[in-house]
This record gives C-alpha cells, sequence and structure tokens, in this order.
C-alpha cells in the first residue's frame, strides 16, 4: 500500500497554468520561440521525437549558421524538463537567446516516443529494452540525425541523469558517437547507484530476488503520464500552499529534499508533465546495478539466458577507459539519484583519464533543482553557456 501510494503522490500533477496542458512544441511557441517538430527511427524501429529551436527570440538571429547544442532529459522524464521552468531560468530558451541552435531528445518509452515502425505499445516486446538500447540504439540515431541536419561536424552535448548515464557509456562505447561531441556538459551524473537513496532505493528491495520485480510492475511501462493523474492534478496539486508542497514533498521521495531551491510555483506544470514514463525493464536494470553496486549491462536473470545474449553467464561491465570526450561535470551535495559517493566514484575516474575539464559543486542541490531551480541560471547553465561561448 505504502509503495503504490509513494508511485501515485509522485506522480500528481497539475494544470492551472496554461503550460500544463501543453505539448513541448506548444511550450516553445508560447513563450516566444522559433519551433520544429523532428522524428527519428532507430535501427531496431523505435520512432523518436525531437523539437528544435534553431534560434533565439530576435529575428535576425536566423540567418546565421549557428554551433550545436543537444539537450538529453532524465530518467522518467521528458524534453519538457528544459522547458517548463520560468524562462529565464530554462536550459533550451538561455541557449537559443544566446546564439545556440538547440535541439531537444526524447528517448525510447518517454511521453513523446511511444510509436515503432510494427510494434504497439500495448506489445510486452514494445517495452523489451532498457538504458543499454538507449545507448546503443538512441543516442547514435538522434545525434547523427542532429549532425546531419545542421551541418555541423560536432556539437555541444548536455545530459541530465539518465541523460549522463547513457552519454558516459556511448561516448566510451562508440568512438564514431564520441567524435561528434565538442564537450559534454553533466548535470546530475549518473554512472553507478550504488548508494542512491529515495524510490529507485526501495524499488530495488522490495523482493529477494530482483527477476521478482516484474511479477509486481508487469513488463510494460513504468509511471506513464495518464489522463486520470491529470485530473488529480487539477483538482490538488495547484491548491496553494498545501497542495503545491505535498505534491513538491512527493517529487523529493525520489530525488532528496532540497524545498528552499525549488521554484513551487511552477509545481502544478512540473508534475503535469512528470513523470513520463518508461519501461519496468529500465527500472530493474537500475534496480540490478544498484543491487550489485555495479556498471553494467542488464541482466536477464539466468546464466541460460544471458549466455543467449551477451555469450557469457553474467552480464558484461561497462567500461569508461575510452572515454576522450572534454567533460563538464555539475553535482549537488544533496541528491539522492547522483549520490555524493557515487559521484565521487566517477570524478576519480574522469580525472584519471584526463577528460574532466572542471567539476562545480553546489551546497544544497538536488537532483531536480539542475532542471527546475530558482537560480540555476545564475548557478549552472551561464557557465555553460560561457565555457562554450569560449571554445
Amino acid at each position: 500500500m505504502f509503495v503504490a501510494l509513494l508511485l501515485f503522490c509522485t506522480s500528481a500533477i497539475g494544470a492551472i497554468d496554461p503550460e500544463a496542458h501543453m505539448s513541448p512544441r506548444q511550450i516553445i511557441q508560447y513563450n516566444g520561440y522559433p519551433e520544429e517538430e523532428h522524428w527519428v527511427t532507430t535501427t531496431d524501429g523505435f520512432i523518436l521525437n525531437m523539437q528544435r529551436i534553431p534560434y533565439g527570440r530576435q529575428p535576425d538571429a536566423a540567418e546565421t549558421s549557428k554551433p550545436v547544442f543537444f539537450l538529453q532529459h532524465g530518467l522518467l522524464g521528458s524534453s519538457t524538463n528544459f522547458l517548463t521552468n520560468s524562462r529565464d531560468q530554462s536550459l533550451a530558451f538561455l541557449l537559443a537567446d544566446a546564439g545556440f541552435d538547440v535541439w531537444l531528445g526524447n528517448v525510447r518509452g518517454d511521453t513523446y516516443s511511444t510509436n515503432h515502425t510494427y510494434l504497439k505499445p500495448q506489445d510486452a516486446e514494445f517495452w523489451a529494452w532498457s538504458w543499454d538500447e538507449m545507448v546503443r540504439y538512441d543516442l547514435p540515431a538522434m545525434i547523427e540525425y542532429v549532425v546531419n541536419q545542421t551541418g555541423q561536424s560536432q556539437i555541444y552535448y548536455v545530459g541530465h541523469s539518465q541523460g549522463t548515464l547513457i552519454a558516459f557509456t556511448g561516448f566510451s562505447n562508440n568512438l564514431q558517437l564520441a567524435a561528434r561531441i565538442k564537450a559534454f556538459y553533466a548535470l546530475a551524473p549518473v554512472v553507478k547507484v550504488g548508494y542512491i537513496k529515495g524510490l529507485t532505493h526501495y524499488i530495488a528491495y522490495l523482493t529477494p530476488e530482483i527477476r521478482d520485480l516484474f511479477d509486481i510492475f508487469g513488463y510494460h511501462d513504468f509511471l506513464p503520464s495518464t489522463e486520470f493523474l491529470r485530473l488529480f492534478g487539477e483538482t490538488f496539486c495547484d491548491i496553494k500552499k498545501y497542495g503545491e508542497e505535498v505534491c513538491a514533498n512527493c517529487l523529493f521521495l525520489v530525488t532528496g529534499f532540497d524545498k528552499p531551491h525549488l521554484n513551487l510555483s511552477r509545481v502544478s506544470i512540473y508534475t503535469s508533465h512528470n513523470p513520463a514514463g518508461t519501461s519496468v525493464q529500465n527500472m530493474v536494470h537500475y534496480a540490478q546495478c544498484h543491487r550489485a553496486n555495479s556498471y553494467q549491462m542488464f541482466d536477464y536473470g539466468s546464466s541460460e539466458e544471458n549466455e543467449a545474449h551477451y555469450g557469457q553467464a553474467t552480464p558484461p561491465m561497462y567500461d569508461l577507459a575510452n572515454l576522450r570526450v572534454p567533460t563538464y561535470t555539475y553535482t549537488g551535495t544533496n541528491d539522492w539519484l547522483a549520490d555524493p559517493t557515487d559521484v565521487e566514484w566517477l570524478l576519480g575516474r574522469l580525472s584519471s583519464l584526463g577528460v574532466l575539464k572542471r567539476q562545480i559543486t553546489i551546497e544544497g542541490y538536488e537532483h531536480l533543482d539542475f532542471i527546475w531551480g530558482n537560480n540555476v541560471a545564475t548557478d549552472v547553465y551561464m557557465s555553460i553557456i560561457n565555457n562554450a561561448k569560449e571554445r
């Protein structure tokens, strides 16, 4: 009962502000920016949605070729994560006004990427993937598409949470992909998750056997956005003081408590778009990595199944040894998903490889502050913008 209540609470969404009902492209247009919708098909058949803000609010800015930023959301998020803070605190808008061509990705299974060339979301096979497949298929497909569309041989990459995990893994294992990246800005970076707290930690220990999580959650999607949850939010999350604080606290149960930095006036907007869904298998993969305290591929649950997929009885380990992309990390001291102990392990590896160019730690920041913080533009985004302009 507690887990069911927690999941429901986490999903609660409000809808008084008009942006709560808008799609990503509508949010972009509502804030006065040009917008393009793009679709790319992965080699395993998933059709991924992307948004583009080709220039800022100055009309003459459309005339010149611009350096490109690609923004990739985190676990249970979508491209709206970079659009739903206030306009002067949303990374996508700040980058566009600073003279960059901005692209926003959506990985398989989130609200805006639930199409496939032959599978349907009601099929269990549609959801038979984890972040392994995002690394192998989604990220290369989106980045190659952006490079081809813009004519830029290299682009800047910003990832938040899972957006950093698939980037670290992809850039260290796919050198052709890595060659497309001029610099990597990692917000709340995640690789190892041995010390995570909150909801993901509790999911990992719901049962003695990891494979039993499929019996609890099924084989399909995990925490998708639904009209029922929207209705709940309309009547609760936007109630001043009490509704906002309770819904905000539900988010904190997943990511870490830091109410002073969160823009509570926009909680109904944030929660109208989040959680945006993923696969149960993806959540099981995180649970496996947490319990094993390892950086590994998905474990299919038996030596026979692993042998069939990998040619060995256990899932292969990932390795950062080949990472060569200049990397800038931004971490918080109160982050439950990018826990400081796990982050310390990552920073040690990046330093030894010589790719860590700058590390900024922000006291009190939790996981969501890097996309929804009151002062995140000053604390984080201007550093990214200034660095990219200097390169």
